[in-house]
């Protein structure tokens, strides 16, 4: 009885992919849940040396990050491709409604390099956009819809796809990389304000004060900054709270570098490397040099942690001038991302 429930179950599960090409033993199939993450790690590792992605991802980060999911249910939302039994990609979709109100419907389609030169990750992206165009059918016609996609300049395969798909590049991040951490600037905090630990009590405040300085920039959506993000975010090995340097003006959180270093990342790679990520200062605090105060010391903390180079991201077009203050601080551009577009209408 327990093995027809499941061959049931199995059957129940199966999709059609029409676009996808007839290949001994290709099926693909809907989300099981958390048994699934194992298999979504080894597409992430198997894939991740020939796209020249740089980083380390465990089955808690992937269930970690699955579990504060937004507007996406992966037992819809998901599509997985499978030659005889085993799992050689997925994809997800999911939407986003800008502080513009341009409705971004976003998604993406993993697949083994080995599988894609054979028309696989073509059919995907095609099953995700049915299914977007799905989800945008109940929402209304208020404003301009777009279908979005990341690809970092390593993905070659996923950015040609793009392109003969239709998309176009709209807009470009870089990683950045200091790559020693000598000759530090000295850069004063402006009168009153002061560098102090963060208790627990103060987790909250800090993240409502990025909140509120994230809210200017490019690519900020309010639902990512929800109850349940923040508990993952608390949760994940990124939460370094005795990295962070957070300025203060009394009991307000005046700007913040919340750096972390990831020891198994820096195993693999072979360095030495601490990230001054989430870098924000709000909005009474800005052009009196808090911001570059804060990255300084956050070079001292680092090296004083053991590390040799220090490690950001920022949007190629940030509208308070961050390349440029990055720049100034010693970071180079080390790899490029762009982020693709194509009218969902």
């Amino acid at each position: 009885m327990a093995i027809l429930e499941r061959f049931i179950a199995k059957t129940e599960n199966v999709v059609s992919v029409p676009e996808a090409s007839a290949i001994a033993g290709l099926t693909f199939r809907g989300f099981r849940g958390p048994e699934d993450y194992p298999a979504m790690l080894a597409v992430l590792h198997g894939s991740k040396q020939v796209d020249g992605i740089e980083r380390i991802d465990t089955v808690e980060d992937i269930a970690l990050n699955y579990s504060s999911l937004t507007n996406s249910d992966p037992f819809q939302d998901m599509l997985f491709a499978e030659i005889r039994g085993q799992v050689i990609g997925y994809s997800r979709v999911w939407w986003w409604k800008n502080l513009e109100d341009t409705q971004l419907y976003q998604h993406f389609a993993l697949l083994l390099p080995q599988w894609r030169e054979t028309g696989v990750r073509r059919a995907m992206l095609r099953y995700n956009e049915r299914r977007l165009r799905e989800i945008a059918a109940g929402h209304p016609l208020d404003g301009p819809r777009f279908f979005e996609v990341w690809a970092s300049e390593g993905e070659t395969d996923w950015s040609s796809l793009l392109e003969r798909e239709g998309y176009q590049p709209f807009r470009y991040g870089f990683s950045m990389v200091r790559p020693n951490l000598e000759n530090i600037p000295d850069c004063p905090l402006p009168e009153g304000i002061e560098i102090r630990p963060v208790p627990p009590e103060s987790y909250r405040a800090v993240w409502e004060a990025a909140r509120e300085a994230f809210r200017d920039e490019w690519g900020y959506f309010e639902d990512e900054w929800g109850d349940a993000q923040f508990e993952s975010f608390c949760k994940s090995r990124w939460f370094q709270p005795h990295l962070w340097q957070v300025a203060w003006d009394g009991d307000q959180v005046a700007g913040m570098v919340l750096n972390f270093i990831l020891d198994d990342e820096n195993v693999e790679y072979k360095r030495l490397r601490g990230y001054t990520e989430t870098i924000c200062v709000r909005r009474p605090y800005r052009k009196q040099g808090v911001a570059k105060a804060l990255i300084a010391r956050s070079f001292h903390l680092l090296r004083e942690q053991g590390m040799t180079e220090a490690s950001l991201s920022v949007d190629a077009e940030n509208p308070s001038g961050a390349l440029q203050l990055y720049q100034s601080m010693g970071f180079a551009v080390n790899r490029r991302e762009a982020v693709y577009r194509k009218p969902l209408d």
